[in-house]
């Protein structure tokens, strides 16, 4: 009997540099559920219209995506995996047009961020956000707009049969972006050696002094860490951070049931293993 592919879900149309990741991660026998929103990538994964969700998490250029951080806190669901992508922003536009003839160039906000010099470089052009970079594409495409161009990958340029106008416009060559791959259940791809949590602190002296150091007392190395607002707490926060090691380690074991005696909230987002540095570039 013939196994099912695994039902993927990203945010974004087919081609979508988040469709790249999911077929790095779980290779091309998937198929592919596209979302409008984050928060349709969630509800698919909960719902289990999907298997799994990969969504983005960070960009070397532009940062962090923070919808992503909040829906991770208000959802019970675990982080199995992570991607690392080298990412190429191309304009593209239908074939046979011209830059000269571009008047609006629509993307997703990130897009449009990490190529913000040669939009600056462009006069009378107008830069328009769109829900995704790939949809950007399809939309120039199926209505036919020949005073516009989108950016995205040279694969969605291929397969939508438009022309890559302008080859690597983002600002910076080194453009990577992580992805974190979400499951309703703990699953295992690997030898976990990364761990992310969030949590909040209590309101005494040096708290996140203490905070981090429950890792440094068991020489545990911090990864990342990033703050947001505790909503609804004017003036509160709330921090992610990620460690190497995973949760079977009794020295991970011992720090996290330390954080939680000077904590008000922890949760564990999950352990898994860590994305290579032999990171793939999509085009």
């Amino acid at each position: 009997m013939q196994q099912q592919p695994l039902q993927i879900a990203i945010q974004g149309a087919r081609y979508a540099f988040s469709e790249m990741a999911s077929r790095q991660f779980f290779g091309d026998t998937i198929e592919i559920v596209s979302c409008r929103a984050f928060d349709d990538v969630f509800e698919s994964v909960i719902n289990k219209k999907a298997d799994y969700g990969v969504i983005p998490i960070e960009n070397s250029l532009t940062g962090s995506i923070h919808r992503v951080y909040d829906l991770l806190l208000s959802n019970d669901l675990f982080l199995v995996g992570e991607v690392v992508l080298r990412i190429e922003q191309h304009l593209i536009a239908h074939p046979g047009v011209a830059l000269e003839d571009i008047r609006v160039i629509y993307s997703h906000p990130q897009a449009l961020e990490q190529s913000r010099n040669f939009l600056a470089s462009l006069k009378n052009v107008e830069a328009v956000a769109s829900y995704d970079t790939a949809g950007s594409v399809k939309m120039i495409r199926d209505e036919g707009i020949r005073d516009a161009a989108a950016i995205g990958s040279r694969w969605a340029a291929k397969d939508y049969g438009m022309q890559v106008l302008k080859a690597e416009i983002e600002d910076i060559p080194e453009n990577f972006t992580r992805f974190y791959v979400i499951s309703c259940e703990k699953k295992t791809f690997g030898q976990a050696n990364k761990t992310s949590i969030v949590f909040s602190m209590k309101n005494i002296p040096g708290a996140l002094f203490k905070s981090l150091s429950v890792f440094a007392l068991r020489d545990i190395d911090l990864l990342r860490v990033e703050s947001r607002p505790l909503r609804g707490s004017p003036w509160k926060y709330i921090f992610y951070l990620d460690f190497a090691g995973n949760l079977d380690e009794e020295r991970c074991q011992n720090a996290i049931r330390h954080l939680e005696e000077i904590t008000t909230q922890l949760k564990v987002l999950g352990s898994y293993p860590a994305a290579t540095d032999n990171h793939s570039s999509f085009e």
